[in-house]
């Protein structure tokens, strides 16, 4: 797939796709990033991108003409009709299914705003997708850019050293969608605190229904929202049922 990025700062992005574990993807072309430094394509001496927002007010609005040219360069260069997302504030919150969806597709053309945001007619004529890490805003869309880049690139085959490593991750169907639970390494003991016995019991079986039991029981306290979902989707099976109903009784050991 390849993901083409329109940025006022292409210089961010050179030590991410460098480093850590998904740089396999980016290094061997599974995901491949080209970045489009927007002042290319700007006119006149200063190169250009911004200008006072019509009506007044605070900051800078991004240029249309600027962003169009660039995009034009980008679909030259494609030959294809690759999405054009926008990261933003009105944008749909992106989540484990938006980025399974972006890690099956050919890519798309990400544009990183800046300042006040982006000429409105350019987003009404141009842009298909908008999406949001959340309810915050960021001085530039390169972090939300990485985020997704970086979600997308850990699905590929082969990037992560366990190829089964995130269907275990929070919000993965294969986990019903909830959150994943607590994990312990060595020593077995720290500052006092004992690593669960269970987990050193060997049993297997009880192992992994003391790891569903503990995704449940977060899932519960932190997001009973997704356990909604998983309830809705037939995910929960009777013992699940029957452990979260005694989560509901005080003093009762689940």
């Amino acid at each position: 797939m390849r993901f083409d990025v329109i940025t006022l700062f292409p210089e961010l992005f050179a030590p991410f796709l460098a480093q850590g574990v998904t740089r396999r993807a980016f290094e061997g072309g599974l995901v491949d990033v080209r970045l489009w430094p927007l002042r290319d394509h700007a006119q006149g001496p200063y190169r250009r991108v911004d200008d006072r927002p019509f009506g007044g007010g605070p900051g800078m609005v991004m240029q249309a003409q600027p962003l169009q040219d660039c995009l034009d360069a980008i679909r030259v260069s494609r030959g294809d009709t690759a999405p054009v997302v926008l990261f933003s504030p009105v944008g749909d919150a992106l989540n484990h299914r938006a980025v399974q969806a972006w890690s099956d597709s050919q890519g798309a053309i990400l544009i990183c705003g800046r300042y006040e945001g982006i000429d409105q007619r350019f987003i009404d004529a141009e842009v298909q997708v908008q999406l949001s890490l959340g309810d915050f805003v960021l001085s530039g869309g390169e972090i939300a850019a990485l985020a997704l880049l970086d979600a997308v690139a850990r699905l590929q085959p082969g990037v992560l050293g366990d190829a089964d490593s995130h269907q275990l991750d929070s919000f993965n169907p294969a986990l019903d969608g909830l959150l994943d639970c607590p994990h312990y390494t060595r020593p077995e003991v720290w500052r006092g605190m004992a690593t669960p016995a269970v987990l050193m019991s060997g049993n297997h079986a009880q192992i992994e229904r003391w790891r569903r039991e503990c995704r449940l029981e977060l899932t519960a306290r932190q997001r009973p929202d997704l356990l909604d979902a998983a309830r809705r989707a037939g995910g929960l099976t009777p013992a699940d049922e029957r452990f979260l109903s005694r989560l509901d009784r005080p003093g009762e050991k689940p």
